[in-house]
């Protein structure tokens, strides 16, 4: 069994035990978070993708850890100017575990 989630803008495949790494949410570290979400859901024989099957679908995943991705650098540079920037930028993350997919 797995489900799409939209969560962050952005769409994860999970099944049970799953980490997952998505944008940050506001939670604290060990508290369950309801992700409601839910574009497709496959339950071994058949998948659905109607919203009006989805209605009562939540994925329920544990925070496992507040995280901040990899260093971007972002490198700006005009030639023949002497211009240049540097900057860097961490985007802060959310690590899940996924704990289960309910119908």
């Amino acid at each position: 069994m797995f489900a799409i989630v939209k969560t962050g803008g952005k769409q994860y495949r999970v099944k049970e035990n799953d980490i997952l790494k998505a944008e940050k949410i506001e939670a604290e570290v060990g508290t369950i978070v309801q992700l409601s979400d839910i574009l497709a859901l496959h339950d071994g024989e058949s998948l659905k993708i109607d919203a009006s099957e989805l209605k009562g679908v939540v994925v329920e995943a544990t925070v496992v850890a507040q995280a901040r991705a990899p260093k971007v650098i972002i490198f700006k540079k005009k030639r023949r100017q002497n211009y240049r920037r540097k900057k860097g930028h961490r985007q802060p993350m959310t690590i899940l575990r996924i704990v289960s997919i309910k119908n």
